[in-house]
């Protein structure tokens, strides 16, 4: 049985995403897809659908939907308070929401992402093979506003993942392992060294698209700019204030500032949770010998 359901608080910025747009790159698609991956994984194998199934994507503040048949949901990523027509329901874990029951997820008590997964998965229209919506090109679903409608796929005749399994931690410090390149020597030895031990904060600024960063500048060893070159997820490129920036789904596919390196994409979850002000610090993976700047 298909349904659909209806949002009825769209909240700071909800989305849908799926496991996202993967392969496009040299197309100038991007990836998309939910930011904190492990979790909307996490909470799609609870509702007992794919792995890479369609959720919603919350931001700070939650969302509120009403669905037109009755449905299992599960909320995971950042822990909030969860309510089923004002009714405390548990976090975490599969809840049966009746047809026409409104499914509140609070804002986030600590983290910022939380993901809502429905049994037979979120279904809108897909665009070059996904359903997620991607902030930078505009592809797939526009971010969800008051009365918006949502297709769901047929429910699952029965839940294929456990029924209880430990949630990743929400980071009280963002920890990014970097390897060096392609353009660190365009920065000072200093630079390099200020990077990997000065203390960082999550910029408010950030979003889906680059964390943003509040710290020391980053000295030039090499003035001008580049063509534009590829980007990839995880690329951490330094803007004219010198201040990098970690690319996240939504990043552009070229781009002409010059990257100092990239974080692995295993790091990157604990980005998608990373409230602003978190301290941010950037440790050496895969370093060879400190670069000699270019004359």
């Amino acid at each position: 049985m298909t349904g659909a359901v209806e949002v009825v608080r769209a909240g700071a910025l909800t989305t849908a995403q799926d496991g996202g747009r993967a392969g496009l790159a040299h197309l100038g698609v991007g990836r998309a897809g939910a930011l904190d991956a492990p979790a909307a994984r996490l909470a799609n194998r609870l509702a007992g659908n794919p792995v890479a199934a369609a959720v919603l994507e919350t931001t700070a503040t939650g969302c509120a939907v009403r669905p037109d048949r009755a449905v299992r949901v599960v909320v995971g990523g950042a822990p909030c308070r969860v309510t089923v027509d004002g009714r405390p329901v548990a976090w975490g874990a599969a809840v049966r929401v009746p047809a026409g029951a409104v499914l509140d997820a609070g804002p986030a008590a600590y983290g910022l992402r939380s993901y809502l997964a429905f049994a037979g998965g979120l279904t809108p229209e897909p665009v070059l093979g996904s359903r997620s919506a991607d902030l930078l090109s505009g592809l797939g679903p526009a971010p969800l506003r008051d009365g918006d409608v949502l297709p769901l796929g047929p429910e699952p005749s029965s839940p294929r993942g456990a029924d209880a399994v430990p949630w990743p931690g929400i980071p009280g410090e963002l920890v990014l392992p970097l390897s060096l390149g392609p353009r660190h020597a365009w920065f000072t030895e200093e630079a390099l060294r200020t990077l990997t031990t000065a203390e960082y904060r999550v910029s408010p600024d950030s979003n889906r698209i680059g964390l943003r960063t509040r710290g020391p500048a980053l000295a030039r060893a090499r003035e001008g700019e580049l063509p534009s070159e590829g980007m990839v997820l995880g690329a951490v490129q330094v803007p004219p204030d010198g201040r990098p920036v970690v690319f996240l789904n939504d990043h552009p596919t070229t781009g002409g500032y010059p990257v100092v390196g990239v974080v692995h994409e295993t790091a990157l979850a604990g980005a998608a949770q990373a409230v602003p002000g978190t301290r941010v610090r950037f440790v050496r993976s895969g370093w060879g010998p400190a670069p000699t700047p270019p004359p």
